[in-house]
């Protein structure tokens, strides 16, 4: 199902905030998997921020193209959306 750019970055507002996991390329059939939380879209990328403890870089960017073209995919991590709520409830 192809999106446009801006139904990727609609999407992606919607979710800011939330925990994410994304598998990207990372050539010679080397796939990178990294978790933590859609920190920010702008007009050209998004940011996520990474868990600090696992990951030693802080922060990762990519363009909404990547997604588009399917370099990158990105899942949204439902268990923590729900630990997240009752913390927010208390």
């Amino acid at each position: 199902m192809a999106k446009t750019l801006i139904e990727i970055k609609k999407s992606l507002d919607e979710n800011v905030g939330k925990r994410i996991t994304i598998q990207a390329n990372g050539g010679r059939r080397k796939m990178i998997e990294r978790s933590g939380l859609l920190e920010g879209t702008y007009p050209s990328v998004f940011t996520i921020k990474l868990d600090q403890d696992e990951y030693a870089v802080e922060r990762i960017s990519y363009s909404y193209t990547d997604i588009l073209t399917e370099t990158v995919k990105l899942t949204l991590d439902e268990d923590s959306l729900v630990q997240m709520e009752a913390v927010e409830k208390v």
